[in-house]
């Protein structure tokens, strides 16, 4: 395994990629309603690449075919936007969506609760960004990534919700996934120590049931869905380590 440690000028570069990341993030969450199609909000993307001249990370990445990620209900991630998939009232809505510029990437995600009164879907929703919170607020130098995953864990499971194990969070940077594997959980104490200049996305996948913790992937072969077919929650935020935290770098702060 091999980290890339960026410089703090790479970093700068890196943080206006994100904060397109995140204004497009916020678009694309923001146009989810009733009656929309997730093809509607990959034309989203599209237009918004257009206007800034640059690209999303996502499209073509490995093939898959959207411009950003549109996951509903028991659907966890890399779910392909359609014109045929049309947004329901009581959906929970999750947008993965990453550009690229200077050579590097941004990578974020926001979940929205279509019309929702549930109350126990609600909390699910409100947990995962807690989750996203605890992820967070445990990165800093000298932490280990166990420490990292055992925060977002905690949380989740102190709430009665499970937290997906066959997908994780990961380095970003100069390609949209690199290494180390960030995963949601975790024992305190073990695996990589963070240093400054490495750039993570920090990201909880929690399932409504315990069950919901394994996962398959659909015949698309990229929709990956909860085993069970429970509801799962999804946020995202790309980090740097800094000497003396760390910087969220896909903010407006309101999020989440």
């Amino acid at each position: 395994m091999k980290v890339d440690i960026k410089t703090r000028a790479e970093i700068d570069r890196m943080r206006e990629a994100c904060r397109l990341t995140a204004e497009i993030r916020d678009i694309c969450a923001n146009a989810v309603a009733p009656g929309v199609t997730t093809g509607d909000i990959d034309d989203l993307v599209e237009e918004f690449c257009s206007k800034n001249k640059v690209r999303a990370s996502f499209f073509n990445y490995m093939g898959f075919p959207g411009r950003l990620c549109v996951s509903i209900n028991d659907e966890v991630i890399h779910g392909i936007p359609s014109r045929h998939r049309v947004i329901m009232p009581g959906d929970l809505v999750k947008t993965d969506v990453g550009i690229f510029k200077n050579g590097f990437n941004g990578d974020t995600s926001r979940t929205v609760a279509v019309g929702v009164t549930d109350p126990e879907v609600l909390r699910l929703v409100e947990t995962t960004k807690a989750c996203l919170k605890a992820g967070i607020a445990a990165c800093g130098p000298g932490v280990h990534l166990g420490d990292v995953g055992y925060a977002i864990q905690k949380v989740a499971e102190d709430a009665g919700f499970g937290v997906v194990r066959d997908w994780i969070g990961h380095g970003v940077g100069r390609t949209v996934h690199e290494d180390p594997q960030v995963p949601n959980y975790g024992k305190p104490g073990t695996k990589l120590v963070l240093k400054p200049g490495m750039t993570l996305a920090i990201e909880p996948m929690i399932s409504m049931t315990k069950a919901g913790e394994k996962t398959r992937v659909l015949e698309d072969g990229w929709t990956v869905v909860t085993a069970d077919r429970c509801l799962s929650a999804h946020f995202e935020h790309t980090v740097a380590i800094t000497d003396d935290g760390c910087e969220i770098l896909t903010l407006p702060a309101d999020y989440p």
